[in-house]
This record gives C-alpha cells, sequence and structure tokens, in this order.
C-alpha cells in the first residue's frame, strides 16, 4: 500500500506536520511495509510559511520594518539560499494580526512594511520571490509597498503623498524614475484566492474594510480612493484594472502585485502544489489522506481539500479527509470525489475536547481508518 499524507493545518490546534506525524505513526505501527509520502498543503492563509520552509528547505530571516501604522517591528520570511526564493506573507509585517481590535483603521494602514520586507529580499539575492497576501489590515491599494520600491506617488503640488488608503483620491501623479532595480531581475508570484475587484460594491472597501476597522464613512471614502486611483492606473499602465479578477485582494494588494511587481496572481494552494511539485510525486500511490479544520461547501472555493481532489481525480487515486468537522452528508462527500470522510467532533464529548485533543481524536480516526480499509 503507498499512501499519501497531504493535509492543510487545524487552525488552532494541529499543524500539516503534526497531522503527517500522528497519522504516519499509526499507520506504520499497524502495517510497517506501507510506504508514506508527507506533502503538508495550505492555501496562501495563516500558517503557509511553515509548509513553504518545508519545500524550500529555507530559514527565517528576521528584518526591522514598519507596521501598518508607521511602527517599527521585527518581521520574519523565508528565504532559500540555493533556489534564491523567498517566501513573503504580508501579514507579517501588514497584518490585522499585529493589531488589537480596537486598533483597526485600515484609512490610515500602510503596506510599507510588506515592501520593505521586499527590498531586504532583493539585497539577499531573491531571484523568485512568493507573496501570500492574506491577513492584511490595510486597505491602501498597494502604494505602501510600492513606496518602499521606490515609487512615488505625487499630489497635485508634486508632492509625495503619505502611502496610506485615506490618501488615494490626493495622486495625481505616479513617479517611477527611482524605482529598485531588482524589480526587473525577480519572479514575482502571488498567492491570491480571492476574484473581488478593486472599487464598487464587491470590491476592497465595501467587502473587507468594515472587517479592518472602516466605518461607514471611511468606506465610501476609500472606495472613492480606489476609483479616484484606478484612473491614474489606467493611464500610467494602459490597463483596466477594473476588469482584473483579484485586484481588490487584500485592500488593493492584488492589483499592486501585479502592476507595481509585474507578479502574476495565482490561487494559493496551486502554488503551494507546485513547489512540492505534488502532481509528480503523487503518481502511482494508492490512497491521499487529507485534512483541515473543516469541510464544508466553502472548502470548495480554492481551500487546500480542493487542490488535493483536482489532482487525486487525475490521477484515479482515492482520497480520505480526516477534519476536525464535516458539513457535509457521504452522498455530497462522493460527489466531489472522497472515499472515506470522518470529523474529531464526532467522537469528541464537545468542541473544547475536540480542539484539546485533537491529536488522540486524529490517532483514533486514524485506526478506524486502516481496520475498514487495510
Amino acid at each position: 500500500m503507498k499512501i499519501v499524507l497531504a493535509p492543510d493545518k487545524f487552525k488552532n490546534s494541529l499543524t500539516g506536520l503534526e497531522f503527517c506525524t500522528i497519522v504516519e505513526k499509526e499507520i506504520l505501527e499497524a502495517f510497517p511495509n506501507t510506504e508514506i509520502l508527507k506533502l503538508p498543503l495550505a492555501d496562501g492563509g495563516d500558517g503557509t510559511i511553515e509548509v513553504v520552509k518545508y519545500y524550500l528547505k529555507g530559514s527565517r530571516v528576521q528584518v526591522k520594518v514598519n507596521n501598518p501604522f508607521f511602527e517599527p517591528i521585527n518581521a520574519s520570511y523565508i528565504y532559500s539560499k540555493n533556489t534564491n526564493t523567498a517566501f513573503i506573507e504580508m501579514a507579517e509585517a501588514s497584518g490585522v494580526k499585529l493589531l488589537k481590535p480596537a486598533e483597526f483603521d485600515c484609512k490610515n494602514a500602510t503596506t510599507l512594511g510588506t515592501g520593505e520586507m521586499i527590498v531586504d529580499a532583493f539585497n539577499k539575492g531573491a531571484k523568485t520571490i512568493i507573496i501570500g497576501i492574506g491577513g492584511s489590515a490595510t486597505n491602501d491599494c498597494g502604494i505602501g509597498m510600492a513606496t518602499a520600491l521606490g515609487y512615488q506617488f505625487l499630489d497635485n503640488n508634486n508632492k509625495q503623498v503619505k502611502p496610506i488608503g485615506g490618501n488615494l483620491s490626493k495622486i495625481k501623479a505616479i513617479d517611477a524614475t527611482n524605482i529598485h532595480h531588482g524589480l526587473s531581475n525577480v519572479v514575482f508570484k502571488i498567492a491570491c484566492d480571492v476574484t473581488n475587484p478593486l472599487y464598487g460594491k464587491n470590491g476592497a472597501a465595501y467587502v473587507y474594510g468594515a472587517q479592518k476597522g472602516a466605518s461607514k464613512e471611511d468606506i465610501k471614502l476609500l472606495d472613492k480612493g480606489l476609483q479616484d486611483f484606478s484612473k491614474i492606473l489606467n493611464e500610467v499602465f494602459t490597463i483596466d484594472v477594473q476588469s482584473v479578477k483579484g485586484a481588490g485582494a487584500a485592500g488593493g494588494m492584488g492589483i499592486a502585485s501585479k502592476l507595481f511587481l509585474k507578479g502574476t496572481l495565482e490561487p494559493g494552494i496551486e502554488l503551494i502544489k507546485n513547489l512540492a511539485n505534488f502532481d509528480q510525486k503523487i503518481k502511482n500511490f494508492d490512497w491521499i489522506i487529507t485534512g483541515e479544520g473543516k469541510l464544508d461547501k466553502q472548502t470548495l472555493s480554492g481551500k487546500t481539500i480542493q487542490g488535493v481532489l483536482e489532482s487525486a481525480k487525475k490521477q484515479h487515486i482515492k482520497v480520505a479527509t480526516f477534519c476536525g468537522r464535516i458539513d457535509l452528508t457521504k452522498n455530497e462527500l462522493k460527489e466531489i470525489g472522497v472515499t472515506y470522510g470522518k470529523d474529531i467532533i464526532s467522537i469528541s464529548k464537545d468542541l473544547e475536547d475536540a480542539m484539546g485533543n485533537s491529536a488522540i481524536h486524529l490517532s483514533v480516526l486514524s485506526k478506524n481508518f486502516i481496520k475498514e480499509f487495510f
């Protein structure tokens, strides 16, 4: 029997690597000759950085940068000297995770620190930079990031504008004469899992502004700023930014990554699968065991399990899912390509027990799977 272990994390409970270790132990204790391949995955959200480190075999680099409100903090990213590849999570410098909820204020927040991490990676010799743009506290359309890279955003008086979302309408010109020389030597890949346009009712401000501390008045101001700034972008880059899928991701970092970095926007799970050489490595395996905290209808919108199912289907590999909670019926699981699906919540006393003892419960799910299919 040949089995691939390819889970995402269980948020606040288990990492993907911990999942692999637990399930591998149970299988090998019962059947020592089983061939097991550990390929933990992520979809570009929280925790992706550890999975990327596993594949890049890189190390964490610490760098002093600006947080969303221009205060100095230490942020880290992954860098592999062997491949000259860096992985940067914008949330490390520009994320809500750095702030208390009472501090959320995307109108006055900047992505400057994300740009400073990119410059540091340039200086390390990076030739490929992968950026995860989830978890942002910002709505500045990436002008903070671009400012760190040498772009200048000028107002009516030819003065540089402070790079925050509240100032987007003040920008009348973009000066790119002093941009960092590293920009022309690096390939950027952007993990982007949303398809929101830049502005409008489905855009960055209206859909995500409130959860980043924006009032109704702030949202109107920010949306108008994105509209006004889009006209400048359309002229400078000869593009219709509103037609770009994912332009509104992370407060406009989607379009900023495409234009200022010349990056390609890709689903996070596809980026990680490519990094892992996933489709090549799983050839001729019998099963893939995957899992994440919750499996529901949202899973098919770019989550890790969807990525696993797509790869497994192409190669006719059976899929088992061990999850924290499964909110799909047996028939629904079968329809999406899951042969066997069990969850921790169904064998635990309550949610507290499920979260606190997830490692123990995962061992039980593994044993039950072995009894049924080996």
